[in-house]
C-alpha cells in the first residue's frame, strides 16, 4: 500500500519505522513536495501493507524495489530506523533503482540486542486505547506519530501492526550486521543521527565514512524520531542535501 503525498518532478520514496506507517510522514511530506514526487510506502506488517513475512530484511528491500521499479526512473530513498536500513540496503542491491538515500537513527551493527525488553515495554502499554487523545497523552512528544499507528476497534484503539511480527521483524537485527551492504552504497548518503539515539555509538557517523559520498548529521536534543523531535533541524539538514543531489 502506497500513499501518494503529491508532487511533481523526481520520485522521493519515504520508508518508515517499525510500528509506523506512511502517513507518520505528513508534516515531512509536505515541504518534500517542493522536491519531487513524494510517495509513502506501508511495510510489510504495517498499516495497509501486506500482511505475511518472510520478516527479512531482503523481503522489505523487494517489496521497495518493486515499488521503485514501477516508477520508471530511480528514487531518492528517505528511511527512519528500519526503514533506513531498508533504503541503504535497497541503495547497495539495486543502484540502478536509487538516486540517493537519508538514513535517519539507524545503526548496521545491533548484534546481540533482543527483543525482551521491548516485550516488556509494549506489553505493558494501556491496550486499547479509549481515545486518539488517550494515544496522544500516553506518548507525549511522540503522540502525533503513534496517534497514526492505531486503529478504532469496538472496544477502543489497537496497533495497526501485530506486536509478534513486530519482534520477529527486529529480532534479526540482534543478529546480524549489515555492514557489507552500506560498503556497498555508492550514491549520495545522508545519515541523521539522534543526539539521544538509542543505537551503539560511533556506528552512523562510521556509516557516513565508510560510503562512498556520505554525511553525517548529529542533531543533539533530538529522540529517535527527529524529524518529529527537531523538524526545523531535520528540514535543514534534509533540504540541503537535496538541493545537492537533485542538481547533479
Amino acid at each position: 500500500m502506497t500513499v501518494d503525498f503529491g508532487g511533481t518532478g523526481p520520485p522521493i520514496v519515504l520508508l518508515h519505522g517499525l510500528m509506523g506507517r506512511a502517513r507518520t510522514w505528513w508534516r515531512v511530506a509536505r515541504w518534500l513536495t517542493r522536491y519531487g514526487h513524494v510517495i509513502g510506502l506501508d511495510a510489510r506488517g504495517h498499516g495497509r501493507g501486506p500482511r505475511g513475512g518472510p520478516w527479512t530484511t531482503e523481503r522489505f528491500v523487494a517489496d521497495a524495489a518493486g515499488l521503485v521499479a514501477s516508477l520508471g526512473e530511480p528514487a531518492v530513498m528517505i528511511g527512519h530506523s528500519m526503514g533506513g536500513l531498508h533504503a541503504f540496503a535497497l541503495a547497495a542491491t539495486h543502484p540502478e533503482l536509487v538516486r540517493a538515500v537519508v538514513v535517519e537513527d539507524m545503526a548496521p551493527d545491533q548484534r546481540g540486542k533482543t527483543v525482551d525488553a521491548w516485550r516488556g515495554y509494549f506489553e505493558s502499554w494501556p491496550v486499547p486505547f479509549q481515545s486518539i487523545a488517550h494515544v496522544r497523552e500516553f506518548f507525549g512528544d511522540t503522540g502525533d506519530y503513534f496517534a497514526e499507528c492505531v486503529t478504532e476497534r469496538e472496544d477502543g484503539y489497537h496497533l495497526i501492526a501485530d506486536l509478534e511480527d513486530l519482534y520477529r521483524i527486529a529480532a534479526e537485527w540482534g543478529r546480524r550486521d549489515y555492514w557489507s551492504f552500506v560498503d556497498n552504497v555508492r550514491c549520495p548518503l545522508l545519515v541523521i543521527e539522534a543526539g539521544y539515539t538509542a543505537m551503539p555509538p560511533g556506528q552512523q557517523a562510521e556509516m557516513a565514512a565508510r560510503a562512498r559520498d556520505g554525511r553525517h548529521i548529529l542533531v543533539a536534543g533530538a529522540g529517535h524520531v527527529v524529524h518529529d523531535d527537531a523538524p526545523d533541524e531535520y528540514r535543514g539538514a534534509v533540504e540541503a542535501f537535496l538541493s545537492e543531489v537533485l542538481d547533479r
